[in-house]
């Protein structure tokens, strides 16, 4: 039998990356968004099977809609993307980071306890709430030492502090209401399809455009980088064989500061797509004032989903951002679609 999942925010960066992965290998997923604006049909154009893409356009606070969904369409996992995610935003208006993060979520887990406990026994013994999370709840490391599952949460941002209370929310909904759940909490993702706001395809961007390259404070910012398509298969190795309840870290064990990132992908443009005046693109790198809280660094430690699930990230960063600066140079009709907003004219039909 076909195996029928919820994806929430399935039109997103790493949603919809799950999305086009889960249906090559032929599950059926019905992928509920909101299309704000960082939510793009067109990054699900060209999958495989798309007869097994069902598209729903809704929020996942909306109660009646969420619980509809789940009646119609009966899946045996909801595996939750749906946030509201970029740092920035969130410092210049916090309150829809709540609303989505905080309130959406507690709406989406308490359609889904009610659906969960109609199933039948074997349904609902194989029922799964899988919730995406973020390394950012944990706070800021020092110079040493790496964010483990039992590491205190201290978010320092809206953002990481909104991402905490709904982590808090899934813990509680498993506790008290015996609701099956995962929790998944990732480092810094980076692939193909990611809103051009973002660090590494912002930095593609400006670089082919000519323009200053932004770079925070003094650039010695330490992020864990995961190739999109590692951390897919990570959430799928914990969907099939991860323990209720549990929580497990999923890291690249790729630590770059900042400005090694962004150099890397001057050198890497030029390689491609050299400047007509010959002159280098870290010419373009730009100091400027740091973000307000910015966490110094972050790592993680992925034992647990290693010793006990197999899993492990298939590639380096220096094949993964190789690999992404070739996708975003190959890919400009989706990437300029983007930046003039054009993608938001596409009608919802397209990819369902």
């Amino acid at each position: 039998m076909t195996r029928t999942v919820l994806v929430t925010g399935g039109a997103g960066f790493i949603g919809g990356n799950f999305v086009r992965d889960a249906i090559a290998d032929g599950w059926r997923v019905v992928n509920l968004d909101a299309l704000t604006y960082a939510g793009n049909l067109d990054t699900l154009r060209d999958m495989a099977r798309p007869e097994n893409h069902v598209f729903v356009h809704g929020d996942i606070g909306d109660a009646r809609r969420v619980a509809a969904t789940l009646a119609e369409h009966r899946p045996q996992a909801v595996i939750n993307f749906a946030a509201e995610s970029h740092v920035d935003r969130s410092i210049d208006g916090p309150a829809a980071f709540v609303q989505t993060n905080v309130v959406g979520t507690l709406a989406l887990l308490e359609c889904t306890r009610d659906y969960w406990r109609e199933l039948d026994g074997a349904a609902r013994e194989a029922f799964r709430f899988l919730h995406v999370s973020t390394d950012e709840v944990y706070g800021s490391l020092g110079p040493t030492g790496k964010f483990t599952e039992t590491t205190p949460y201290a978010p320092n941002s809206p953002y990481s502090a909104s991402k905490a209370a709904s982590d808090h929310l899934v813990r509680a909904f498993h506790h008290t209401y015996g609701l099956p759940t995962l929790t998944t909490n990732c480092s810094n993702n980076y692939g193909p399809y990611q809103f051009p706001e973002k660090l590494i395809p912002l930095m593609i961007a400006k670089a082919l455009a000519g323009e200053p390259l932004p770079v925070y404070g003094d650039g010695r910012n330490v992020r864990d980088w995961l190739h999109v398509g590692d951390h897919c298969s990570a959430i799928r190795s914990v969907l099939d064989g991860g323990r209720v309840g549990e929580v497990y870290n999923v890291g690249g064990d790729a630590e770059q500061e900042n400005i090694h990132v962004v150099k890397t992908i001057c050198a890497l443009v030029d390689a491609r797509r050299p400047r007509a005046d010959g002159v280098k693109r870290e010419s373009q790198i730009t100091y400027v004032k740091d973000r307000p809280g910015h966490d110094r660094r972050y790592a993680i430690d992925s034992s647990k989903i290693r010793a006990e699930l197999g899993w492990q990230p298939s590639a380096t960063f220096e094949q993964g951002i190789a690999a992404t600066v070739d996708w975003y140079l190959d890919n400009q009709p989706w990437v300029q679609r983007v930046l003039d907003g054009s993608y938001r004219m596409q009608r919802l039909g397209d990819a369902a």
